[in-house]
């Protein structure tokens, strides 16, 4: 029953964009849902630098021109001069979802008192749901993923487990994940059968 999703995934940041140094964020977005994801699912990748404007049109062209049902951004949400990355966002979205924000910094405080510094958002946009990310690639897995105990339980469960449903809510595709790495929440009515 799943149907095929198209994500944009953004990295956002002047060095890397200028080849100062090597992007991560897009190879651990790409890493992390090609574990988490069973549905299949093709990746619409951008590596562009701190300015709201190209940020602006580069989300809007996700979602308008190449039919993205789920935006992923990483970088350019702290209180740096050239952090735009959550004004970029709130200016082309529909709607706020501040419980994404909340959440990750909530998640990210497990491990370093600075997140309290980081302002990332979501937003929905017709059909698509767009979330920014921290920048770092140990910090995005944990933010999607949940934190773990020493014996792999999970002691607090990461945002991703929302998204699937928050996109049938809009209108997008049915999305299915791999419970060993995020197990997707759908209330009883809207969870389909699986397929043989």
């Amino acid at each position: 029953m799943s149907e095929h999703i198209r994500i944009g995934l953004v990295s956002i940041s002047d060095r890397a964009s200028d080849g100062t140094y090597e992007d991560q964020g897009i190879p651990a977005l790409k890493d992390w849902l090609g574990r988490a994801l069973t549905s299949p699912w093709a990746a619409e990748t951008r590596l562009i630098p701190d300015e709201r404007a190209r940020i602006e049109r580069t989300l809007v062209e996700l979602v308008d021109d190449v039919g993205c049902n789920l935006v992923l951004t990483t970088g350019g949400t702290g209180p740096a001069v050239r952090d735009v990355t959550p004004e970029a966002t709130l200016a082309i979205g529909d709607k706020e979802m501040p419980g994404f924000g909340e959440e990750m910094r909530r998640i990210s405080l497990n491990f370093v008192p600075t997140a309290i510094l980081s302002r990332q958002v979501a937003v929905i946009r017709g059909k698509c749901l767009i979330i920014n990310l921290p920048g770092q690639p140990k910090s995005i897995r944990e933010t999607l993923e949940g934190v773990r105990d020493a014996d792999g339980s999970v002691r607090h469960v990461g945002i991703f487990a929302a998204v699937p449903y928050c996109i049938d809510l809009v209108g997008g595709p049915y999305i299915e994940t791999d419970g060993a790495v995020i197990k997707a929440f759908r209330p009883k009515h809207a969870i389909r059968p699986k397929q043989a």
